[in-house]
C-alpha cells in the first residue's frame, strides 16, 4: 500500500521541485518506509511521477518505485495489491517474460507491458497506478473495479496532476482551493457524498471504479473509458445449496489470496456477520496460525457488540484486541481524524474505525482484513425491499410481494409501511418523487442555507435520487445492489476505510471485493439474496455454516462499528458549539440558525439527527482548508 503523484507541466513549471516534495510529504503515512521520484523531459513539457512506499510484499528495495520497465520503454508508480501476483507472474515467465524482484509492482508492469489494458481484467486486487509510456508519451492510469483505492485528478490547459489523496493534488496545483458549492450543498442538506466523479473541492475530480485514463500531453486530452460494470443477467441456474457451496468456495479463494503477505497481518472485526465470516475463513484456511482482531466496543451501550465479537474470538482461538471510546477522545481527535479523510463524511462511526486501525498499528499489524462489500453483493443492510418487491410485480407475483412485504416488516427494525413506500418509490417519476418526499416532511432546503443563494449560484435544490444506469424486469433487486457499487453507498465506505487505515500506515483488505464474487452473486436468482421472508444475505450465511457460529448467523439485527453519536456529542456540547461558531463567512450557510437548531437539540426542544455530526464536520472540514 502506498501513496503515489504525477505531475506533467508543458512548458517551464514554476517551483516544481518544491511542489513534488510538498505533494509526496502530504502522502508520507501512506508510505513511511520509502519514497522516490522519476522525471521524463518531453519536446513540450515535462512528466514528473512520485511514489511513498509501504512495503507490504518483497519488502527489499528491488520493489522500489516509480519502477522502470527493463528496456525503459514503461514508467510505473503503484498504489495497493495485486494479489494472484504468482500465478501471473509464472504465466509471464512462460511468454519469456523475465523478473529481478519477488514484488506484484514489477508483475503489474510486466503484465501491462505484455497485454497492455487487456491486464485490468486479469488482476485480482485493489489497485490505482499510472503507467508513463516513453515511447507513444501517453500516460496511461487506472483504478480498480470498485474503487478500494483512490485516485484524484486536475486538469486544465497547459497541466495535468494526479495523486492518491486531494491534499496531494492540491500541493500539485499550487492554487487556492475552492469549495464545490453543489457537493457542499448535497452533503450538508441530505448526508449525500461521494457519489460521483465530484468532489468537495472545485476543479478536483476523482477517477471512478472500473475505470481508466489515457492522457496526451501533446494534445493536453484526457479520455475516460470503463473497463469494468457489474453484470445483473441471470446466468446462474444452481440450487440455492449448490450456490451456498459455490459461494463459500470463491469467498475461501478469496481470503487465501488476501492472506498473502510478508509482514503481520490481523483482522477488523465489529461482531457482524461479514467480518465474522472473513475471520472464520481465515481459520478454516490457516488452522494453527495466530489471528489477532480488533474491535470497537461501545461500552454499556446498546449498541455494543462486545458479546458477538467474544463469541466469534472464542470460536477461532483468535487474539482479541478491543478498545473503548470517551467523547473526549473524539474531542481530542476531531481535528486529525477530519484532516485525515480528506472531505466530511457521514458520521462518528468513522471514529471508531478510525481507532481500530490505531490499534492494530500500536499491535504491530500491518494488513487488516475486514468484510466491506458484503452487504452491496450478498444483499445485506434492510434488504432493498422497494427493488425487490417491483421484481415479484414484474413477474406477476401479486401475493408473493404482499406476503414478502408483510413478512419483511417483522424484522427488528422495521414496519411494513416503509417497505410499502419504498415499493411505491419504485415506480414514482423524479417530479412525483420529489413531491412525496417533501409531503412526508423532508425538506430541499433546510432554515439554516440560504436556498436563494445557492440557486442563484446554479445549485440544484432537490433530492438526491440515484437510478441503477442498469436494470431488468425481475432483476431491480440485484441493478440496485450494482447500482450501490459505484454510486451512493460503498465508494464513501471505501473512502473512509482506506484514509483511516492509511493514516496509521496499515493496508486494509476486503476479499469480498473482487470482480469474481461480483460476477457470480449479481447473477444468481435475487430470492437467494434476499429470502421470501425477508432474511438479508441469505445465501452468505447459508454459505458460512460450520465456519461463524450458528448464533451469529442467525443474528436478526446489524449494528456494525456504530456509536452511541447522541450521547458523545451531547457530552461535550460546550466544545460543539465552539466549533459551530467558528466564522466560515460562507454566503449560503446561516451559522446564527445553525447555533439556534443546535441549542435547540441541546435543550430537548429539537430532536437528534446526524445533522449535528454534519455540521461540525463541514464547520472543521471548512476551517482546515479555506480559512484565510
Amino acid at each position: 500500500m502506498c501513496g503515489i503523484l504525477g505531475l506533467y507541466g508543458a512548458g517551464r513549471l514554476d517551483n516544481a521541485e518544491e511542489r513534488l516534495e510538498l505533494g509526496l510529504s502530504k502522502l508520507g503515512r501512506r508510505g513511511p518506509d520509502d519514497h522516490g521520484l522519476s522525471s521524463v523531459w518531453l519536446p513540450d513539457g515535462q512528466m514528473h511521477l512520485g511514489h511513498t512506499r509501504l512495503s507490504v510484499i518483497d519488502l527489499t528495495d528491488a520493489a522500489h518505485q516509480p519502477m522502470a520497465s527493463r528496456d525503459g520503454r514503461f514508467l510505473l508508480v503503484f498504489n495497493g495489491e495485486i494479489y494472484n501476483y504468482r500465478e501471473l507472474r509464472s504465466e509471464l515467465q512462460s511468454l519469456g517474460r523475465h523478473f529481478h524482484s519477488a514484488s506484484d509492482t514489477e508483475v503489474l508492469l510486466q503484465a501491462w507491458a505484455q497485454w497492455g489494458g487487456a491486464a485490468l481484467a486479469r488482476f485480482v486486487g485493489m489497485f490505482a497506478f499510472v503507467i508513463f509510456d516513453r515511447e507513444t508519451n501517453l500516460l496511461h492510469g487506472a483504478r480498480d473495479a470498485f474503487g478500494i483505492k483512490p485516485l484524484y485528478y486536475h486538469k486544465d490547459d497547459r497541466n495535468f496532476c494526479f495523486a492518491s489523496e486531494i491534499p496531494a493534488v492540491q500541493a500539485l496545483r499550487s492554487f487556492t482551493p475552492a469549495l464545490d458549492w453543489q457537493v457542499a450543498y448535497d452533503y450538508l442538506a441530505h448526508g449525500s457524498y461521494d457519489t460521483g466523479e465530484r468532489t468537495f473541492f472545485a476543479e478536483v475530480r476523482a477517477l471512478p471504479p472500473g475505470h481508466r485514463f489515457t492522457y496526451d500531453p501533446g494534445s493536453k486530452s484526457l479520455v475516460l473509458e470503463r473497463w469494468w460494470a457489474p453484470k445483473i443477467a441471470p446466468t446462474q441456474r444452481l440450487t440455492i445449496d449448490d450456490a451456498a457451496q459455490a459461494l463459500r468456495g470463491h469467498l475461501l479463494d478469496s481470503v487465501r489470496l488476501h492472506l498473502r503477505s510478508d509482514v503481520p497481518l490481523g483482522a477488523a472485526l465489529s461482531g457482524g456477520l461479514d467480518s465474522s465470516a472473513i475471520v472464520g475463513c481465515m481459520r478454516h484456511l490457516e488452522p494453527e496460525a495466530p489471528i489477532h482482531t480488533f474491535s470497537f466496543i461501545a461500552a454499556g451501550d446498546s449498541v455494543s457488540e462486545e458479546q458477538w465479537v467474544d463469541r466469534m474470538t472464542a470460536h477461532v482461538g483468535a487474539v482479541s484486541h478491543k478498545l473503548s471510546i470517551t467523547p473526549q477522545e473524539l474531542a481530542a481527535d476531531l481535528d486529525d481524524m477530519i484532516a485525515t479523510q480528506g472531505e466530511p463524511f457521514g458520521s462518528t462511526s468513522i471514529y471508531a474505525q478510525y481507532r481500530v486501525f490505531q490499534l492494530a498499528r500500536e499491535h504491530g499489524v500491518t494488513v487488516t482484513l475486514d468484510g466491506q462489500g458484503a452487504d452491496e453483493l450478498c444483499g445485506g443492510y434492510v434488504g432493498y425491499p422497494g427493488p425487490r418487491v417491483r421484481s415479484l410485480l414484474d413477474e406477476g407475483q401479486w401475493l408473493g410481494a404482499a406476503a414478502f412485504l408483510r413478512d419483511w416488516g417483522r424484522w427488528p427494525g422495521r414496519a411494513s409501511l416503509d417497505g410499502f413506500k419504498a415499493a411505491v418509490a419504485e415506480y414514482t417519476s423524479d417530479s412525483a418523487y420529489q413531491t412525496l418526499r417533501s409531503l412526508n416532511g423532508a425538506k430541499a432546503c433546510p432554515p439554516w442555507l440560504d436556498g436563494h443563494v445557492l440557486a442563484d449560484a446554479g445549485v440544484a435544490l432537490r433530492f438526491p435520487r440515484e437510478l441503477p444506469p442498469q436494470t431488468a424486469p425481475g432483476r431491480r433487486l440485484v441493478a440496485e445492489l450494482a447500482r450501490s457499487l459505484h454510486g451512493v453507498g460503498l465508494p464513501g465506505l471505501l473512502r473512509h476505510g482506506d484514509r483511516n487505515s492509511m493514516r496509521f500506515s496499515v493496508e486494509s483488505r476486503v476479499p469480498f471485493l473482487t470482480t469474481e464474487l461480483a460476477d457470480f452473486l449479481l447473477t444468481l436468482p435475487e430470492e437467494y439474496l434476499v429470502s421470501p421472508q425477508g432474511e438479508t444475505k441469505h445465501l452468505l450465511r447459508r454459505a458460512m455454516r460450520g465456519l461463524v457460529p450458528q448464533d451469529v448467523l442467525d443474528r436478526r439485527d446489524k449494528i456494525g462499528f456504530a456509536t452511541p453519536e447522541q450521547a458523545w456529542l451531547l457530552q461535550v456540547a460546550p466544545q460543539v458549539r465552539e466549533w459551530l461558531r467558528y466564522p466560515l463567512n460562507l454566503p449560503f450557510f446561516r451559522q446564527n440558525e445553525v447555533l439556534k437548531a443546535f441549542d435547540q437539540v441541546v435543550a430537548g426542544q429539537r430532536p437528534f439527527s446526524w445533522q449535528v455530526w454534519r455540521w461540525i464536520n463541514f464547520t472543521r472540514w471548512h476551517a482546515q482548508h479555506f480559512a484565510r
